[in-house]
């Protein structure tokens, strides 16, 4: 505390003296006024608590220097925070942006806790949708070796994405850069809707696998907002990421038929069963990005427009 009030005193003088006595700042002293509050603000964050998804109080005692994500949504918020010099390891999952090739992979479907504590992390960012792989007992054994475990909650709604942001700016000291994601995020998702707001309404169903069966992305998930966004009907009404058999596929008849993994493209347009849907039939299945529509972070948009182009090709590629 005591560091803290002196460069603030500093800081607070320093601006103070230069306005009372007509000074002109040069570029330099405006720098050194400018680091000097920065500095201040970043040291008031710390230690901050934040809850986690396991309703677990997590304390990060300073400004994270070392930081190990294990999955890739949280990897994409993090980078886009500005955090690339203190990203240290990502998951086997990790391939956005290009520079996570440059960091030490941590594991995918499983961690190796020895690796974990020998890099050394100030910070785990983990995730609510791992803990098959990444349980209480591992978070546990990190903890009790001084290392904070931040659990991420495996949200389904684009609010709880933008509290996932802001916790992970407190908690790595980037609080302005989370609230000025959060703002991008939101911007780019009203200019869509203004895009689509007078078209005429289709429906789509979303396939996120067809091997050995076909299941659907339904009703509260994170794609269906996306289409919802789009002024669209989800085809699926059940919730969640429902089984459906090839009657009831065909039942469906959706207008478009949308599939997140090319994969999942032949099993469709080339089995007999599905011949006379007219999306088949009008050559209306398309594949989609499926990282940007299933990853909860900063790139929400891109997986808007990707789901736009497929559906409005004509809007959305303009």
């Amino acid at each position: 505390m005591k560091t803290w009030q002196r460069l603030s005193s500093t800081g607070i003088i320093s601006i103070m003296l230069l306005a009372g006595c007509g000074v002109e700042e040069t570029a330099v002293e405006k720098d050194t006024a400018q680091q000097s509050i920065e500095t201040v603000e970043e040291q008031a964050q710390f230690p901050i608590t934040v809850t986690d998804a396991l309703n677990k109080e997590v304390t990060v005692e300073k400004a994270p220097e070392r930081i190990i994500s294990l999955i890739p949504s949280n990897t994409e918020i993090l980078f886009g925070l500005g955090l690339n010099e203190q990203i240290i390891g990502v998951s086997d999952n990790d391939n956005y942006p290009e520079e996570v090739q440059t960091k030490e992979k941590v594991g995918g479907m499983e961690f190796n806790l020895e690796q974990l504590i020998a890099l050394q992390p100030d910070l785990v960012v983990a995730h609510e949708s791992g803990l098959y792989s990444f349980n209480e007992e591992g978070i546990a054994q990190l903890e009790s070796v001084g290392i904070p475990v931040f659990v991420v909650k495996n949200t389904t709604t684009f609010e709880e994405t933008y509290t996932t942001i802001e916790q992970i700016g407190q908690l790595t000291g980037k609080t302005a850069e989370a609230t000025e994601m959060i703002a991008s995020i939101q911007k780019g998702i009203q200019d869509i809707e203004v895009k689509v707001a007078d078209l005429e309404e289709k429906s789509v169903f979303i396939v996120v696998g067809t091997e050995p069966d076909l299941y659907a992305a339904g009703q509260e998930t994170f794609i269906n907002e996306m289409l919802e966004v789009l002024n669209v009907e989800n085809a699926v009404q059940e919730l969640g990421w429902p089984m459906y058999s090839s009657e009831q596929f065909v039942e469906s008849n959706p207008d478009e038929v949308i599939v997140t993994y090319e994969n999942d493209y032949d099993s469709i347009v080339n089995n007999s069963a599905y011949t006379e849907m007219d999306a088949i039939k009008n050559g209306n299945v398309h594949v989609v990005d499926g990282d940007t529509t299933s990853r909860q972070g900063p790139r929400i948009v891109e997986g808007i427009e990707s789901l736009g182009e497929a559906i409005y090709p004509d809007v959305f590629k303009e």
